[in-house]
This record gives C-alpha cells, structure tokens and sequence, in this order.
C-alpha cells in the first residue's frame, strides 16, 4: 500500500456533531476500500478565497491514509458525492 495524503473542506459553519459524522463517513469509505486512516488532522476554520457553493469560509481537515493504487480513483469518487464536502484533494506522499 503506498501513502496518500487526502483534504477535505467542509463549510465553515459546521456544527462540531456534522463534523464528526463526516469523519466517520470518511473512514468507512477509506476501509471500504481496502485502506486505513493512519492520521487525521484539523487544520481549523479559514477564509476562503473565492466563494465555494456559496460560502466564504472553510473547516480544512487533512487525513494521511494507506490505499493501494486501484483503490484511489474509487475513494476519490466516493468522496465527490458526499454533500457536507465542498472541496477535496487526494495527492501521492513520497
């Protein structure tokens, strides 16, 4: 399995029990794929610069995650269809 580091933006308004499911939520996806969240980090509320679906701040959450390479493009789809992310990026680590 080869390291990734994946981060999602949630609207800036989150309540702290939607924040949570949404954590939860990504780490089913991630496990579901044959992977596993090995850190999760809050990176907080920021301004955002330029609106995104309509809001201009976002919660920036990172997670460094274990997938094998078939699995990417699957997690990456999964979490394009979840409604409390605006944002998303999944990249390689080295």
């Amino acid at each position: 399995m080869k390291s990734y580091e994946l981060t999602i933006v949630m609207p800036g308004k989150t309540t702290a029990a939607k924040k949570k499911d949404q954590l939860e939520r990504v780490e089913k996806i991630v496990e579901a794929s044959g992977g596993k969240v090995v850190k999760t980090d809050e990176w907080g509320v920021k301004d955002l610069a330029y609106p995104i679906k309509k809001e201009e701040a976002g919660l920036f959450i990172g997670f460094e995650i274990e997938l094998t390479a078939a699995s990417v493009k699957s997690v990456a789809d999964k979490i394009k269809t979840e409604e409390n992310i605006i944002r998303h990026i999944l990249i390689a680590k080295d």
